[in-house]
């Protein structure tokens, strides 16, 4: 059912449409940012983007 849809031809319209609506300047950002929210995405699965929770040294003297 959807193999016909991956086809060069169709992918090449694809290409173009994106080309005209974001323009040859805009299309790297938008790569590099995609690419980037994949590879964090993979990281946040396997576990090894852990986030600290240490207190400022401001904060815990205005805590006392």
């Amino acid at each position: 059912m959807f193999g016909d849809l991956l086809q060069p031809m169709h992918l090449i319209l694809v290409l173009a449409i994106a080309l005209l609506v974001f323009g040859p300047g805009k299309l790297p950002q938008i790569g590099s940012g995609l690419g980037k929210s994949i590879r964090d995405f993979k990281k946040a699965l396997n576990g090894q983007d852990e986030i600290e929770l240490k207190p400022h040294s401001k904060s815990a003297k205005n805590s006392e």
